[in-house]
């Protein structure tokens, strides 16, 4: 007489208020048995470290679509997404990732933005540097003392992907600005009222001003609440290994690539899930 055994999900918390490492084998989490659960904890912890899962880009393209809806990127109906800081690898794009090495959300200029993104390590920089850093948004929210939450659930927000241009080059030229200014800017809730119920910071690079404040309270604002969102209570650093896979909710986590040699060979291989909630005032 056979037995059927139901797989359960294996975890472990990397920190307090953010991070679990899944310790699941490669055949449990394509199976699809386990996958409710682990958008489950994706949403509680932010971000989730596969060690070592090593999926090739079929089975990281299978292992997504359990998840949700994938989300192809590119006109070239591309499955898997290279990024990389190396123009010989990624010469449509290494430009823009520049901006990646500053904390943001993706999806900032989109009424939906992406749920999740999944990225597995194909070559890891030297170590020490080309960490993955994350920020949970929601945690950081829920730490706030309640007048404060009151008074930034009262804000509205301007996002532009033009404004990440100035972190690394102060001096763009018009042209060039003109032509991220092209991509076009969406005003947001500051806090963001999930259909759970919980809410989370929308912050990051991408935040030009506050609407109906001066530019240095904007400035204090935006950046008051970064600084807070980025302490070490809210945060995790992955330091990659080959065939590492990391997934991160992208609607309550904000992310960075830490800075690395753009010639040292890094790359890493992306996919999606469509977004499945717009963004809502509190």
């Amino acid at each position: 007489m056979s037995v059927t055994t139901k797989t359960v999900l294996r975890a472990e918390e990397i920190k307090p208020r953010i991070g679990s490492r899944v310790l699941n084998t490669k055949d449990e989490l394509l199976s699809g048995e386990i996958a409710g659960e682990i958008r489950d904890l994706l949403e509680a912890r932010g971000v989730l470290v596969f060690p070592r899962i090593g999926f090739t880009s079929e089975e990281q393209v299978a292992f997504t679509k359990t998840l949700g809806t994938f989300a192809p990127e590119g006109d070239d109906g591309e499955t898997i997404t290279k990024i990389t800081l190396d123009a010989k690898e990624n010469p449509s794009a290494a430009e823009y990732l520049k901006g990646s090495l500053y904390w943001h959300i993706d999806g900032t200029r989109n009424d939906v933005p992406i749920l999740a993104s999944l990225l597995s390590c194909i070559k890891p920089s030297p170590k020490g540097t080309g960490n993955t850093g994350f920020a949970n948004t929601y945690s950081a929210f829920e730490a706030l003392p309640e007048d404060k939450q009151a008074e930034y659930e009262k804000y509205k927000v301007i996002h532009g992907p033009w404004q990440s241009l100035f972190y690394y080059e102060p001096e763009p030229s018009l042209a060039k600005l003109q032509g991220y200014m092209g991509i076009g800017e969406q005003v947001l809730p500051l806090v963001w009222k999930h259909k759970s119920g919980r809410k989370s910071l929308v912050i990051g690079c991408t935040a030009v001003a506050v609407e109906g404040k001066s530019p240095m309270e904007s400035a204090r604002i935006i950046h008051g609440l970064r600084d807070w969102a980025t302490g070490p209570d809210f945060t995790y650093s992955h330091e990659w290994e080959i065939g590492d896979l990391v997934i991160w909710d992208n609607t309550g986590t904000m992310h960075r690539a830490e800075s690395y040699d753009p010639t040292c060979g890094r790359m890493m291989h992306r996919t999606k899930l469509e977004g499945e909630e717009a963004f809502a005032y509190a």
